[in-house]
C-alpha cells in the first residue's frame, strides 16, 4: 500500500520495505525503486556490512515483480569512493581469506549485472574503485559536471573488482581500459562523456529528477523484452554468430506471447498512444 508523504516541494511515495543501516531503500515512483548508499561520513565507502545490505536490497527488488526500474545513487554528494581503507587496515590472514572475501561479494555482483529491470546509476562526486564499477553495472549512467570516475586500485596496490574487468573493457575498449585500470588515473564527467561511459551530464540539483524521469520511461517498456534484450547483451561478446541467431529466436518467441506484445500490436494497429516511446 503505497503512502504519500511530502519531501522538499516534492511527492515521493512510500512502501513497506526492509530497514538498512549503511543504505537506503525506497519507492520514489510507482514502480520505481531508489537505492542510496549512506555512509556519506565515509563517502559511501563499501564495507563488509554495506555490501551485504546491498545484496539484501537487491535480492528485495528482483523479487518484487512490482518494481519496474532501480535507481542507484549515495547520499552526501558523493557516489562511493570504494573499499573502506580503514576496514583493509586489519589484513586478511591468508590469500586464500583475501580471495573469500571477494568470493562472498560474488552474489552481489551478479544480482547487479544480471538484473532484469532497467538499472541507472546516478553519480555526483567520486565514484572510484568498486564505486566505479558499481555504477558500470547500471544500464544508464548519469553524471554531475563534479563527478569524477576512477578504478583507483592501483594506488593501494590492488586488482580491480565488483566486475571492473568485465564491463570497463565492454564500454571504452581494450586499450582504454588497460589505461584506466594502469595508470589509476582520474578522469572527470566530460571525459566519461567522450568515453560512453557517462549517458548524460546535468546539473547537481537535477540528477535524481533527470534519473527518475528515464526510469518513468523504462518502465514502461514491456518487462519481458527488457529482460531478454539485457540478457543477450550479456553474453553477445561470448557467442558466435549461430548461437546469437539461435538465442534471438529463443527470445523471440518469449516475447512474441507476452502480453504486452500481443496489446502493442492492437495499439498500433487501433492508432492508440504507444505504452513506450522516447525522443529522438
Amino acid at each position: 500500500m503505497y503512502e504519500l508523504t511530502r519531501r522538499s516541494k516534492e511527492i515521493c511515495i512510500m512502501t513497506e520495505l526492509p530497514a538498512f543501516d549503511s543504505i537506503r531503500l525506497e519507492i520514489v515512483e510507482p514502480r520505481v525503486a531508489l537505492l542510496t548508499l549512506n555512509r556519506p561520513e565515509k563517502r559511501n565507502a563499501f564495507d563488509t556490512a554495506m555490501r551485504d545490505e546491498i545484496g539484501a536490497a537487491l535480492a528485495h527488488v528482483r523479487a518484487d515483480r512490482d518494481i519496474g526500474a532501480l535507481i542507484v545513487t549515495g547520499a552526501g554528494n558523493t557516489f562511493c569512493a570504494g573499499g573502506d581503507i580503514s576496514e583493509m587496515k586489519a589484513g586478511v590472514p591468508s590469500a586464500e581469506a583475501g580471495r573469500q572475501r571477494l568470493m562472498d561479494l560474488l552474489p552481489t555482483a551478479m544480482a547487479l549485472f544480471t538484473m532484469e529491470i532497467p538499472v541507472i546509476s546516478a553519480v555526483d562526486g567520486f565514484a572510484y574503485g568498486a564505486g566505479f564499477n558499481l555504477a558500470l553495472a547500471a544500464d544508464f549512467i548519469l553524471a554531475t559536471p563534479e563527478a569524477r570516475f576512477c578504478q583507483s586500485f592501483a594506488r593501494v596496490g590492488l586488482v580491480p573488482d565488483f566486475g571492473g574487468f568485465y564491463i570497463l573493457p565492454r564500454i571504452v575498449g581494450f586499450a582504454k581500459a588497460r589505461e584506466l585500470i594502469l595508470t589509476a588515473r582520474e578522469i572527470d564527467a566530460d571525459e566519461a562523456l567522450k568515453l560512453d561511459i557517462v549517458y548524460k551530464i546535468v546539473p547537481r540539483a537535477e540528477l535524481l529528477a533527470a534519473a527518475r524521469e528515464i526510469a518513468n520511461r523504462l518502465k514502461a517498456a514491456s518487462p519481458v523484452a527488457m529482460a531478454q534484450c539485457k540478457r543477450l547483451l550479456r553474453t553477445t561478446f561470448q557467442q558466435d554468430l549461430q548461437t546469437i541467431l539461435e538465442s534471438e529466436a529463443a527470445a523471440q518467441g518469449i516475447c512474441l506471447v507476452s502480453d504486452y506484445h500481443k496489446e502493442a500490436v492492437s495499439d498500433f494497429l487501433e492508432r492508440r498512444p504507444r505504452k513506450f516511446t522516447w525522443d529522438a
